[in-house]
């Protein structure tokens, strides 16, 4: 994908633009917006947020049970959920005029997708890695057609875990760059919420030098973990995995003293943990989430249900590893090695997903775009995987809406609810018999 740089005197014409909507805190711009935004809902949302539409007729999947409810009719008032109603029972939805109603006879409405593991400023593929050290105009455009995708795909909210540090181009601020994109994307209809853990922390090497906040022994990390949140971030995500070792860089006595403190402010610690070790030692350290989990076992799984530690799959990157060596040359993914390093991981996560479901650990669905091969607005597909490890399908959607929200502290986010935020969508089919349906995004609310 190739994506155009922000010029100099293209961010001027931005600035002036937010300058015009108010949006301006002394000199600086705080709203920024995409170029060429086609297609993606953004003037059906404009509208839908002040006027009146009435959905006939849908079929509702919310995720919470197995039952499809047929024959509904939802009516969205002023950007919320004002009622909820079997069609052939309706409430009077008000007047005539100003009321847009929609035929959704072979739909189904689907809460906001919300996407548990993502990377806002890198655009996924190959080299995903290298576009952490992009340029900070460059890693704001990436993002702006990263959020168009996902919002375009259905998916209402984003939790980020992990952006550069680097001076923002628009607010002028030395942070992680997509806590600016969060504050700026707030108010906007077009693209999706987003809840961020700020930049990665991690020990010396492994990581590309600079991409994350590289710290050398447990003071440093707590230190660090403190900054994330001073400086701004929703969360603080550790990146529990040593250079050259399987072992965990951190004790769990280190891990559960980050942890402590970070909850006395309110706010969660997540774990990047792709093997077994540091995956139990950030589950004995208190850790609310695990994010990848690819190598777990019975043990981790029933100490993680025990303390009510999530698992935040993401079963779609080594698939999308896959992908990259059938279809491109030249890369480590479509050498032999690679192919099967690939294949070896996939297994290994289904097999963690199923241990962990079996244990009753509460799972979230993550696709990894941007931190992986894998591309914005592709849920779906995580959904699918998760249903392929033996999941049923209302519990996959579950694990892409409302169990996101619940990590995420939103109530409201993946649900349907009368006087909640009307950031549903409709699909073409039925995603309880039929997961692909999920791909086929008719309308956004």
């Amino acid at each position: 994908m190739t994506l155009r740089p922000i010029t100099r005197r293209r961010l001027l014409r931005l600035g002036a633009a937010a300058s015009a909507a108010g949006f301006v805190v002394g000199r600086v711009p705080l709203a920024l917006r995409a170029a060429n935004v086609v297609g993606d809902g953004s003037e059906r949302a404009a509208t839908a947020a002040t006027g009146r539409t009435l959905y006939r007729n849908a079929a509702l999947a919310d995720g919470r049970s197995g039952t499809l409810a047929r024959n509904m009719s939802v009516l969205v008032k002023n950007g919320q959920i004002a009622w909820m109603s079997p069609s052939d029972s309706e409430p009077d939805p008000g007047p005539t005029d100003g009321l847009q109603v929609v035929d959704s006879r072979g739909l189904t409405i689907v809460p906001g997708l919300v996407d548990a593991h993502c990377h806002l400023t890198s655009p996924g593929g190959k080299n995903y890695l290298d576009h952490f050290k992009d340029p900070p105009n460059q890693l704001l455009e990436t993002a702006e057609e990263n959020g168009r995708l996902a919002r375009r795909a259905g998916t209402a909210w984003l939790r980020e875990v992990g952006s550069p540090t680097v001076v923002d181009p628009v607010d002028g601020r030395h942070r992680a760059i997509a806590l600016g994109i969060r504050d700026r994307w707030a108010a906007r209809a077009d693209r999706p919420k987003v809840r961020s853990g700020g930049t990665w922390l991690a020990p010396p090497g492994v990581l590309a030098g600079g991409v994350a906040v590289e710290v050398r022994n447990a003071d440093e990390l707590l230190a660090a973990a403190h900054r994330q949140l001073d400086q701004g971030a929703d969360l603080v995500k550790l990146y529990v995995e040593a250079r050259n070792s399987t072992d965990s860089p951190w004790s769990a006595a280190e891990i559960a003293r980050v942890v402590a403190a970070i909850h006395a402010r309110g706010a969660i610690v997540t774990a990047h943990a792709m093997r077994l070790d540091p995956a139990r030692k950030a589950v004995l350290g208190g850790v609310d989430a695990v994010e990848h989990g690819f190598r777990l076992d019975a043990d981790v799984c029933a100490e993680m249900a025990r303390r009510g530690t999530r698992l935040v799959t993401t079963l779609i990157v080594p698939k999308s590893w896959l992908h990259i060596g059938r279809t491109t040359s030249g890369t480590y993914w479509s050498t032999r090695a690679g192919k099967r390093y690939a294949k070896k991981l996939l297994e290994r996560g289904e097999e963690s997903a199923r241990l962990a479901r079996n244990a009753g650990v509460r799972i979230c669905a993550g696709t990894d775009f941007g931190g992986g091969g894998s591309r914005a607005g592709q849920l779906a597909w995580e959904v699918e995987s998760l249903v392929a490890t033996g999941m049923q399908p209302w519990q996959a959607l579950g694990a892409a809406t409302w169990r996101g929200g619940e990590l995420l502290g939103q109530p409201n986010a993946g649900r349907l609810k009368v006087g909640g935020p009307a950031d549903f969508f409709l699909v073409d089919g039925d995603p309880y018999s039929d997961p692909a349906a999920l791909w086929r995004v008719s309308r956004l609310a």
